[in-house]
């Protein structure tokens, strides 16, 4: 498979690093986690995800209130998602052997110091249920 993301340009998003990140099952739900500086590109690079975002002004007890904002990505139509600095996020594959790349703003020295996490139903379990279509 050959896929083009040519219109993401990680020199002026400024990324210091990238990773690949895969959850042992479809059914993991890695969520939620934020962060007030960093700033990370999604992209994902084989299988499909939800990836879910919301805005993240208190690192203690954010809002439940805050909308979500749910997407799907799909190595199909590969595109990266960027998430700015001051949101929190989560993540589900969808099937099986679903990797992703992240590509951070951040070392991940800096990031170890702005790391907020919470509990994966915070912003309420239905964020990660699965559509039929």
């Amino acid at each position: 498979m050959l896929a083009f993301v040519n219109d993401f340009n990680p020199t002026a998003r400024g990324i210091k690093r990238c990773y690949v990140a895969e959850n042992f099952s479809p059914s993991t739900i890695h969520a939620w986690h934020g962060h007030l500086k960093e700033a990370k590109g999604v992209l994902v690079v084989s299988g499909s995800a939800i990836v879910a975002v919301t805005g993240m002004t208190d690192t203690v007890n954010p809002d439940h209130t805050t909308k979500v904002h749910r997407y799907v990505l799909s190595a199909r139509q590969p595109g990266v998602l960027w998430i700015p600095a001051g949101y929190a996020n989560g993540r589900r594959a969808l099937e099986p052997n679903t990797k992703m790349m992240f590509f951070s703003t951040t070392t991940l020295e800096e990031s170890s110091g702005d790391d907020y996490r919470f509990r994966w139903n915070y912003w309420g379990p239905e964020v990660w249920q699965v559509e039929n279509r």
